[in-house]
């Protein structure tokens, strides 16, 4: 009898999005999402990156304290739109 090792493929993080506006930043929080801050460094929600049939999908939520998860605010082509919706949302 031999000892196998079953090794999975580790998990490649997303490159951060470019935002085209200058008040907000992310900060990576894991390989596939982000914090959304603004200039004062106040939390608005969390960029994700979620794959799609036709390409890649930002998804906009936001941490609901009393049950530890996170809310959808909406899925988005651009992570500008995305960041958008948790500006003004």
């Amino acid at each position: 009898m031999s000892d196998t090792q079953i090794l999975t493929a580790p998990e490649v993080p997303f490159a951060t999005p470019p935002l085209s506006s200058q008040r907000e930043y992310l900060v990576r929080a894991s390989a596939h999402l982000w914090r959304v801050q603004d200039a004062t460094g106040r939390v608005l929600g969390h960029l994700r990156v979620a794959t799609d049939p036709l390409g890649i999908r930002y998804r906009a939520e936001r941490l609901h304290l009393p049950t530890a998860s996170f809310r959808l605010v909406g899925d988005f082509w651009r992570a500008d739109d995305a960041v958008a919706a948790l500006r003004n949302g």
